[in-house]
């Protein structure tokens, strides 16, 4: 349960605030958990994709943009894990800006949970504590989840805030799915599609869904994320955007803030991402028609509890670069990740580290010419 942090939050408002079919949200994220299951046999998670979703929110776009957007992103990824392009790309990527980018993803985590009790979105206006109450409460959240994360702490908070939400929300729950309607395409909601929400996620989602992911599987298990190479991620991360383009419903990621976040909270096996989709499912099919009017009333504190919590253990990967060097060059990424854009970020990493690199080359060069 330790992702809800990150997918609560936007499905929340994709299916408030623009419109989509609460099944149709869910449908998506509940596969990609049951193929991560499947497919790779570890906790990898399930993520909306926060830039495109972030965008999608602040524009207010409809279920067509949306829908051509995650088909757009999926062909993309599909095509290019499938030819390998991805896995060759990696090997320009060294693990100083892999870990810029998780510091990224981290610092972005924080700034959303402070956001999430100080500026609450409408999707839970109704329902919104006061910040002098929230944050403290957000703030015993994460001491509660760090302190006891290993002894099913998620899982007391989730099912605390679940608690509250059915109080909250009170009245009759509507059993069953919602619509699912399919989207109405043509060459400018494309066009559109690809202009405001492909170009800003395209790059995160290669470095944040496929590259970081897999080198994070690769410190967290070992031999056992063997199979867990960029271009299968992009090939998995391809083929359910697609089906989430075709029923309108929310494009989704393996994001490697959420494999931390199921790491740090215990769970090692296939079991957590299959019990985290069948549960998915189930709410999709068998109460999706009443969840619009119930997810708006889960308390925010716990929410950016959770959220929080897994920015600090994310940003705590950095902790495996020992060359000072490394260190500054992962810390300027992920200051200008946070600060301006990923794909800046990524840019100014990959020039110094080749700087840098051709720099040595020519110092040793000079030195053997002696």
């Amino acid at each position: 349960m330790a992702d809800l942090g990150v997918l609560v939050p936007i499905a929340v408002t994709l299916i408030v605030a623009n419109g989509l079919s609460p099944t149709a949200v869910l449908l998506p994220a509940a596969l990609l958990y049951l193929v991560n299951a499947a497919v790779y046999g570890l906790p990898l998670p399930a993520q909306p994709l926060k830039a495109f979703g972030a965008i999608a929110i602040a524009e207010g776009l409809g279920a067509d943009e949306i829908a051509a957007g995650a088909i757009l992103l999926g062909a993309l990824f599909l095509v290019a894990g499938r030819l390998g392009l991805l896995d060759l790309a990696a090997r320009a990527f060294p693990r100083a800006l892999i870990r810029g980018v998780q510091l990224t993803v981290g610092l972005l985590f924080l700034d959303i949970a402070w956001g999430l009790v100080t500026e609450p979105p409408k999707a839970f206006a109704s329902y919104s504590l006061e910040p002098r109450w929230a944050v403290p409460l957000g703030v015993g959240a994460v001491v509660l989840a760090l302190a006891f994360r290993r002894a099913g702490s998620s899982l007391v908070l989730v099912g605390a805030g679940a608690v509250v939400m059915l109080v909250l929300a009170g009245g009759d729950i509507a059993l069953g799915p919602s619509g699912i309607v399919v989207p109405s395409l043509d060459a400018a909601t494309f066009a559109a599609a690809f202009t405001v929400l492909v170009l800003p996620q395209a790059p995160l989602s290669f470095v944040n869904s496929c590259l970081a992911p897999a080198d994070a599987a690769r410190v967290y298990f070992g031999e056992r994320a063997a199979g867990v190479r960029p271009g299968r991620l992009a090939t998995t991360y391809g083929a359910v955007n697609l089906l989430a383009g075709g029923i309108s419903g929310m494009p989704v990621c393996h994001g490697a803030g959420g494999l931390t976040a199921h790491y740090s909270f215990g769970a090692r096996t296939a079991g957590a991402p299959f019990v985290m989709g069948a549960a998915l499912l189930a709410l999709a099919l068998g109460a999706g028609a009443g969840l619009a009017a119930l997810l708006g009333a889960f308390p925010l504190p716990i929410l950016a509890g959770l959220l929080a919590t897994a920015g600090i253990l994310h940003i705590g990967l950095l902790r495996d670069l020992r060359e000072t060097r490394l260190l500054a060059l992962a810390l300027v990424v992920g200051a200008l990740g946070f600060a301006v854009n990923l794909l800046v970020a990524l840019a100014v990493g990959l020039a110094l580290w080749w700087l840098s690199r051709g720099v040595a080359w020519g110092l040793r060069a000079a030195t053997a010419a002696r």
